[in-house]
């Protein structure tokens, strides 16, 4: 199976980098991207924003397709959870399954967050910026190990609305790998977020799993992460 792999904010290709290593020892042909903008200054990133990702994105999905002649799994990680949405209602006859890690899928008009914007670029906060229970699993050597490999990102990225018309995606079935969440927990969490519930609702066919991890599990369980991605993209 052919598997694009999309990195969240301030991450490119190489933080998938053990993931990727299990995934092709399971057989499978893996494309981890890097997006555009990514670690580039202001005067060359900032008319660059999620619809440009998304574009590049599914180039990246048309691209496999047209050498390998099938459908994709397309992963994504955190706000690459929004891209691979984007992707699935962009090519929804091209995607065989999408994967979320440790995100949901957004309805149409929602941004992924809010960041501090520094000389024009969202910069890398820092772990000490998150919640405890995204971070806790992240050992003092796994975050000086990875924090150097972060990069900025474009200040529109993160903030733009991501749109969603076809309505195809709902038809693409969808595999939700969550850090701490098991579907009762995330259902309850999503009755509280409005639209949000309504486009999980909306999808014809979706799993949620438990990784048992905080928000990074490429780095803090990459063969478990692997692992589950491979059973995703098993399933028919």
């Amino acid at each position: 199976m052919d598997i694009i792999l999309i990195p969240g904010l301030w991450l490119d290709a190489s933080s998938w980098s053990d993931v990727s290593s299990d995934l092709e020892r399971a057989g499978h042909r893996v494309h981890p991207l890097t997006m555009p903008g990514v670690g580039e200054p202001a005067e060359r990133s900032s008319g660059i924003g999620i619809s440009d990702w998304v574009e590049a994105a599914v180039a990246a999905v048309d691209a496999v397709v047209d050498t390998a002649g099938g459908p994709v799994v397309v992963v994504g990680h955190s706000g690459g959870g929004n891209v691979a949405w984007g992707v699935a209602d962009a090519r929804p006859d091209a995607v065989s399954r999408v994967v979320f890690v440790d995100t949901v899928p957004p309805p149409s008009g929602m941004g992924i967050s809010e960041f501090d914007v520094v000389d024009g670029v969202i910069p890398f906060p820092g772990w000490s910026h998150f919640p405890a229970e995204d971070v806790d699993d992240l050992d003092e050597a796994t975050r000086a190990r990875t924090e150097p490999l972060t990069a900025s990102v474009p200040a529109r990225v993160p903030t733009d609305p991501i749109d969603l018309p076809s309505g195809g995606r709902h038809r693409v079935p969808v595999t939700m790998l969550m850090g701490g969440f098991d579907q009762q927990t995330l259902e309850s969490e999503l009755a509280e977020w409005g639209p949000y519930a309504d486009e999980f609702r909306a999808i014809d066919d979706v799993e949620v799993v438990r990784i048992g991890s905080g928000h990074w599990p490429q780095f803090s369980v990459p063969g478990r992460l692997a692992t589950l991605i491979d059973a995703a993209a098993a399933r028919r």
